[in-house]
């Protein structure tokens, strides 16, 4: 599971199937929205791995998104029911209930510049998510282009573990449409964990608490970048969170370095939580604060509430 250790920076160890996508920012303007765990520049190509291509997007319609939310209320059992994610493995109704849910979440929302759209990843589309993540995570690492290649196989067997687990996780992925244009392009993704059973087993420190919701593995695409499509991932992720799970507190890392992300968590209500002892020097990590925010309770999706301008991140 590439991105069980949050997407943030958590990078400086062995490369296991727990780990989480969080991409390093070596510099203050390289705004991959770190929320901690793929390790790829803990010595990757030296650890036993357990078990990119180019990218097109089709023409769309334009569409009238909305946030929509749909749960099954029947009884059908498990055996009748279909799994919208094919994760591969027996899944309980309340299971099903979720990942109905998931497939039917949708967040839209109209920027300055264009028009940007969110939902979960379906199997389909993981090829281009793993071509970005790959792509991001090599510009903050200052990879090589063959050493890309193989972070994309590393990113994709993660990912594919990570479907595994759904509806206790869920990868989102946001489109964006410029303004007077049918076309939808893929322009971000996040990770988010609902609860334990989507935890990863080796998380970044400091470490969350292992039943709280947990945001993570969040990139933009770099000509996209400042639009303010970082700032709605982070706030369909809430969205989600907020109907997903008991838990209230969510919670997510920033390294110390990273201004940018920093201030945008801050303007959407996190606080930080704890932060690395210098000590974690030791061991060629950043340092990283845990931020933590409390959601409202929502009686109605569409009252979710917070700052509604967006920083241009």
């Amino acid at each position: 599971m590439l991105s069980q250790t949050p997407i943030h920076s958590s990078m400086a160890g062995t490369i296991s199937p727990s780990l989480s996508l969080e991409p390093h920012h070596h510099r203050r303007h390289r705004y991959l929205y770190s929320t901690t765990p793929f390790r790829p520049h803990e010595t990757p190509f030296l650890t036993r791995i357990n078990s990119q291509p180019l990218v097109f997007f089709p023409k769309f319609r334009r569409y009238n998104f909305g946030i929509s939310f749909s749960t099954s209320s029947s009884s059908t059992s498990s055996s009748t029911r279909q799994d919208p994610f094919r994760t591969g493995r027996f899944l309980t109704n309340e299971e099903l209930e979720k990942l109905q849910f998931l497939d039917n979440f949708s967040y839209s929302k109209e920027l300055k510049s264009g028009s940007m759209w969110v939902r979960v990843m379906k199997l389909e589309e993981m090829d281009m998510v793993v071509a970005l993540l790959s792509e991001s995570f090599g510009e903050s690492m200052m990879l090589p282009a063959g050493y890309v290649t193989v972070l994309g196989f590393l990113v994709k067997q993660y990912l594919t573990e990570r479907r595994t687990l759904m509806p206790h996780t869920a990868t989102l992925i946001g489109f964006y449409a410029e303004h007077e244009s049918e076309d939808l392009q893929l322009a971000g993704t996040v990770e988010v964990c609902f609860d334990g059973r989507g935890a990863n087993a080796s998380p970044p420190t400091p470490t969350p608490p292992k039943d709280s919701p947990y945001i993570c593995n969040m990139t933009v695409k770099k000509p996209l970048r400042r639009r303010g499509i970082g700032w709605h991932l982070l706030k369909a992720s809430e969205e989600l969170i907020s109907q997903m799970s008991s838990p209230r507190e969510v919670y997510l890392h920033c390294r110390m370095i990273d201004e940018a992300p920093f201030n945008m968590y801050a303007k959407a209500g996190y606080r930080i939580h704890k932060t690395d002892s210098i000590l974690i020097l030791l061991t060629f990590q950043r340092r990283k604060h845990l931020m933590r925010k409390e959601l409202q309770f929502l009686d109605n999706p569409s009252n979710f509430s917070g700052s509604t301008e967006e920083p241009p991140l």
